[in-house]
């Protein structure tokens, strides 16, 4: 099976306190794009074997990585084992707040039941997602948007009938999520920085993580004022721990032109993408 692997982005992350068990509890929208990486993974027999690449030399091809992870965990999850050969074709930054490493997770615990005749249910995966990691289980639903409590992982799908224009642009260096949240209690914001929910017509666009994000990487908050003086701008906001801000504009086209501008200001070691919501 050859499959897409979506990027994601938040259109609102709250943040409502730390947990006993060291996560926080939030409320958080998350919406698929139509942007990501590709995931080649076939079953090759019985056996114990998996043959892993990636077109990204500095992805892990251990099992730290997520998908391999999602592979064991399904294999444990449903009883049998068998060869693989995953090829994942990255094409979503590391570190950026687009959760590639959970999309590619999801999609592989998805083609790996389909490919084994689906000897788990959906809710069975979904159980399954949350232990790997908090966004995965968004990845899973059938919905563009859903709808997340608790760290993240209990999800819901959501009405989303907007496709969106967009610009991503991620600066040369990751956030680590847990640094983000870790300095999130203690953060306070910077003067003249649009924090404030952004209201548009699919929802208030914030995030609880500007903060403290922004107080350590000055580019990001000088990144989203000028992103916000633009024209063609409808919303910009940084997606789940950054460092990728995102842009919302009017149509397609002024993404295209954006990017171009855009650009010119951050200079050459920035990554930029333009696509829409999925």
């Amino acid at each position: 099976m050859t499959l897409l692997s979506p990027a994601k982005i938040n259109l609102s992350l709250r943040i409502l306190g730390k947990r006993a068990d060291g996560f926080h509890d939030l409320e958080t929208r998350l919406v698929r794009l139509a942007f990501g990486d590709t995931v080649e993974i076939e079953r090759l027999g019985d056996g114990q074997k998996v043959a892993f690449t990636c077109s990204d030399p500095t992805v892990p091809s251990d099992e730290s990585n997520l998908a391999l992870r999602a592979l064991r965990a399904f294999e444990s999850r449903a009883g049998r084992q068998s060869s693989w050969r995953v090829h994942l074709e990255k094409r979503i930054p590391h570190g950026a707040g687009l959760g590639g490493g959970s999309s590619n997770a999801a999609t592989v615990l998805r083609a790996a039941n389909e490919l084994c005749g689906a000897p788990l249910s959906q809710p069975q995966l979904l159980e399954l997602a949350a232990q790997i990691g908090s966004d995965v289980p968004c990845f899973l639903l059938d919905s563009v948007a859903a709808d997340g409590t608790g760290r993240g992982e209990i999800v819901t799908p959501a009405e989303f009938p907007h496709q969106l224009p967009l610009l991503l642009i991620k600066p040369p260096f990751p956030i680590p999520t847990p640094w983000a949240y870790k300095r999130w209690a203690d953060s306070k914001e910077l003067p003249g920085v649009l924090y404030a929910p952004q209201l548009c017509p699919w929802g208030a666009m914030v995030n609880d993580l500007e903060r403290p994000v922004f107080e350590k990487h000055l580019l990001l908050p000088s990144l989203k004022t000028w992103l916000l003086d633009q024209g063609e701008v409808h919303a910009a906001l940084m997606s789940g721990s950054g460092s990728t801000m995102f842009a919302v504009t009017h149509s397609a086209a002024q993404a295209a032109d954006l990017a171009e501008k855009a650009g010119a200001w951050c200079g050459d070691t920035s990554w930029f993408q333009v696509t829409h919501t999925a």
